[in-house]
């Protein structure tokens, strides 16, 4: 029976596998009716169990996004306060809150004013409201970025494709006036014309600013901006995970401790006539 048993569940163990398997490698292929190249997994590291964001790559990303993504898109839900000790220290992100000017009031006359940014306020963005930005993007609206890796199919992966996917449409795929070819953008056509070329950016810290490593950059940048618990949950996780085997071990050792005697002894009977 436990031979039965044993080959059944190797067999469900299998069948299982295969499944999985065959679900990831469709997943992951393009089919001739996509409209679009689904992105590669190119292997982040803080994808791992207990791996935490590459804090380096996140300063430069914000940097990325500061002197190039900015002049378009938003992350409206990122505080300057939630930049200190992730990309700058206080101080640091102090002297950048206040390059910004904010529109704050009223004030005692009742009328709108403006003043140098504080931790406390939102990263401000490009445009005051949806018109002018659509009047200034020949009608496309430009996203907010703050979830944007969370809102794609591919997240991470899919950001880091499209700003180095650019390239020249085939022969047969005509293009409206103001849009652009992009083989990883649903189909195929992006009014984002592409933004990055070799030397853009001259990181702080001395690393080349190639086309690859400003989209690596800032893609870590809004994938933190999209989830900045992310090394928090895996701590808290790991901590989750430690005790709860602890109490597992001390309850059947506690059971084993309480049951022992009652399963060990012996009872006779003895037949007094």
């Amino acid at each position: 029976m436990f031979s039965k048993l044993t080959r059944s569940s190797v067999r469900n163990v299998i069948a299982a596998t295969t499944a999985i398997g065959s679900f990831t490698i469709l997943n992951n292929t393009s089919k001739c009716s996509d409209d679009h190249i689904p992105a590669l997994d190119y292997g982040w590291s803080h994808h791992g169990a207990m791996s935490s964001y590459d804090y380096a790559a996140i300063r430069r990303g914000f940097q990325v996004y500061k002197q190039i993504c900015s002049s378009c898109h938003s992350i409206s839900l990122v505080a300057f306060r939630n930049l200190v000790n992730v990309t700058h220290d206080e101080e640091s992100v102090k002297k950048i809150a206040e390059s910004y000017d904010i529109e704050d009031g009223p004030n005692d006359d009742g009328e709108m004013f403006e003043r140098p940014g504080k931790l406390s306020d939102k990263i401000p963005g490009p445009y005051k409201n949806e018109e002018e930005a659509r009047a200034a993007n020949g009608g496309a609206l430009p996203p907010d970025l703050s979830l944007m890796v969370k809102a794609r199919h591919d997240g991470i992966d899919y950001i880091m494709a499209l700003l180095t996917g650019y390239v020249d449409p085939p022969h047969g795929k005509p293009m409206l006036p103001g849009l652009h070819y992009n083989p990883y953008f649903p189909g195929g056509a992006i009014a984002m014309a592409k933004q990055l070329t070799d030397g853009q950016v001259e990181y702080e810290d001395g690393t080349p600013g190639t086309v690859t490593q400003m989209a690596k950059d800032v893609a870590c940048f809004l994938a933190w901006a999209a989830e900045p618990e992310h090394d928090d949950r895996k701590k808290s996780g790991a901590m989750f995970l430690t005790c709860l085997v602890l109490a597992i071990v001390s309850a059947g050792y506690y059971k084993r401790m309480r049951w022992s005697p009652y399963k060990s002894r012996k009872i006779t009977y003895v037949n007094k006539k």
